[in-house]
């Protein structure tokens, strides 16, 4: 199958399955855009950003923050809205709390970002110590509430916070020893301050959570001997889509349709940076062969922002059912066409957009002959 991307984005494409058994293919388009100053348009960077292969993490896979997951997921119900960036203290001056906020659309959310601190044990139990100051904080899930606590010596009290297992500040044995002068989170809810290790407490970042973390892992599904002897190798019957949406629930919008404003609090050291997503129509045309072509276009779908980087990514996909295999597909079309290349496909011929370009060709054609 050929893959033809008229734009000026990256498009490249996959299979994906449904849990009865049948493919479908899969376009993804990733646009790489600038981050605009206020008042201006978001355009094109010059350098795009490759699409993600697998997931990637800020250190050993499984055991630290997923920073981008891979950008090939089969389907995507809702648009994922993911940010990896820091907190910084408003005009620059030190302090041990600061409020961000990330606005995309409909989506609003806000919580705490606190300096180092640690947990500590004294006769009255077990508090917070006081916070350290700070100008710029990273945010990652790896600073947010959870962790696994397995420092105790009855396995009987090993015990992780799945909503966030490789965060850090929970402790299911409350011994004084093994809590006093232990990490706390850096991160926490506006109205909801952490002040115990045993508590509930929602783990807040902006980041992509963890395909084994509550509550995403239930979306996958159950893989049991039935789905041994049954399904096996397809997706068992009680698989639910909403596993492939990277963002936790308060980070998931519909489909942005663009013109959408993004606002951003204290994640840039401008203190508050505005700007709307570009309006992009992506068409996608599925060349079949024996059959008619399906014109569809994609839908926008995930957008990670990135705001040490001056830039954002959004990613569109397209998808059709396949009756047999990929191979019922000759070509599809990422993006438009000028009129002389219909022209062309239709009569057969090859299309050349300009003079230069034919001349071009006929003198490979010749030097390969020669």
């Amino acid at each position: 199958m050929e893959l033809l991307n008229a734009t000026k984005m990256l498009a490249r494409y996959t299979l994906g399955m449904k849990p009865d058994g049948r493919e479908f293919l899969v376009v993804v388009i990733k646009g790489t855009f600038t981050i605009p100053k206020s008042g201006q348009l978001a355009e094109l960077a010059q350098e795009q950003v490759p699409l993600v292969e697998a997931d990637t993490f800020t250190g050993k896979p499984g055991f630290s923050a997923p920073i981008y997951e891979s950008d090939f997921s089969p389907f995507k119900a809702k648009c994922d809205v993911l940010l990896n960036g820091r907190a910084y203290a408003p005009g620059g001056k030190p302090t041990n709390k600061v409020t961000v906020g990330l606005t995309v659309g409909s989506i609003n959310k806000t919580f705490n970002v606190v300096g180092n601190r640690s947990w500590k044990a004294g006769i009255l139990g077990i508090s917070p110590d006081k916070s350290e100051n700070f100008d710029i904080m990273a945010i990652t899930y790896d600073k947010a509430f959870g962790g696994l606590d397995n420092r105790s010596e009855d396995p009987a009290k090993h015990l992780a916070w799945m909503p966030n297992p490789i965060g850090c500040g929970y402790h299911n044995d409350m011994s004084h020893k093994l809590v006093d002068r232990s990490p706390m989170p850096n991160t926490e809810e506006v109205n909801f301050p952490i002040k115990r290790p045993k508590g509930k407490y929602r783990p807040m970042s902006f980041g992509p959570i963890g395909r084994g973390w509550e509550p995403r892992y239930k979306f996958a599904g159950t893989y049991d001997d039935e789905w041994l002897e049954n399904a096996f190798p397809f997706l068992p019957a009680d698989f639910n889509e909403a596993y492939y949406q990277s963002a936790p629930s308060d980070q998931q919008m519909p489909y942005p349709q663009g013109g959408e404003e993004v606002v951003l609090l204290n994640l840039t050291s401008h203190g508050r940076t505005s700007f709307r997503l570009p309006i992009v129509e992506v068409p996608v045309v599925f060349f079949r062969k024996r059959q008619e072509d399906i014109q569809t276009k994609g839908h926008l779908d995930t957008i990670v922002i990135e705001p040490e980087n001056g830039t954002f990514c959004t990613s569109w996909r397209a998808t059709i059912p396949l009756k047999k295999n990929i191979f019922e597909v000759a070509q599809v079309l990422v993006g438009d066409m000028p009129r002389g290349w219909w022209r062309a496909r239709r009569l057969g011929k090859t299309y050349y957009a300009s003079l230069d370009d034919l001349v071009r060709k006929k003198r490979i054609d010749a030097m390969e002959e020669a």
